[in-house]
């Protein structure tokens, strides 16, 4: 599956939200968003909008991480290397700060488009340098035990292509199995969004790329309405799930 373009200007952003939590009191509980995609004004960072207003309105403090935004760099680097023998180890100014961050949310919700069935890489590189050893994962009792998940993933591919079906399947496998239950989460959770594309595109039984017209009018308005809904959906159903084991 080749990469999501997503659509361009699909939405006038409000201006953007700062990374320093939106409401600062002792007692509401801390939602992390996390949003991998270049364009401020791409389908991804509305999603990610939309989350951040669902979570508020469910009296959650946000925290929200633009990686672009905030130059994070997801390359590995010597200093962030783990350290076998030594969980205890420091890790560059960036990457402790970035695991404060982790620490400080209840929940967390990445938002992103989806590249050949995987995360993009900075969202690849931010769990690599910030999901550290000693830090998540390396301990009997988990740092991050008792924190739920939800990944929310836009994907190119129309609703009725028969390879969402295997791109769900193997997303749940890296991010709830791979990352989420490795690391000792709650809970976490697949999102997946296909038919982020003007034009819904799938694969034939030759695969072959077929591109269908793209959408217009209140055709279009009326899908990216439904996809909003259904990217709505999955936040109150994690928000109104139970917490059970990952």
């Amino acid at each position: 599956m080749e990469p999501t373009e997503q659509p361009r200007n699909r939405i006038t952003l409000e201006d953007s939200v700062p990374h320093t939590p939106l409401e600062d009191t002792a007692t509401a509980r801390t939602a992390l968003v996390v949003v991998a995609h270049p364009r401020p004004d791409s389908l991804t960072a509305h999603i990610a909008r939309l989350t951040t207003r669902r979570l508020t309105d469910a009296g959650y403090r946000i925290d929200l991480l633009d990686l672009t935004a905030e130059n994070f760099d997801p390359r590995m680097t010597e200093a962030d290397l783990p350290d076998w023998n030594n969980r205890e180890k420091t890790y560059s100014p960036e990457v402790e700060s970035h695991m404060r961050r982790v620490l400080a949310a209840d929940v967390i919700v990445a938002v992103f488009p989806v590249y050949w069935m995987q995360v993009p890489a900075i969202l690849k590189g931010w769990i690599d340098r910030v999901w550290n050893y000693g830090f998540a994962y390396g301990r009997s009792k988990p740092r991050l035990a008792g924190k739920r998940m939800l990944w929310l993933g836009l994907a190119g591919a129309a609703d009725d292509d028969e390879v969402v079906g295997l791109m769900q399947q193997a997303l749940s496998a890296q991010l709830d199995d791979g990352i989420a239950y490795y690391c000792g989460l709650t809970h976490s959770a697949v999102g997946l969004l296909p038919g982020a594309e003007e034009k819904p595109q799938r694969l034939d039984a030759d695969g072959t790329l077929l591109l269908d017209e793209a959408l217009t009018g209140t055709a279009r308005d009326a899908h990216y309405a439904a996809l909003e809904a259904r990217a709505a959906g999955f936040v109150d159903d994690f928000l109104a799930g139970e917490r059970v084991a990952a």
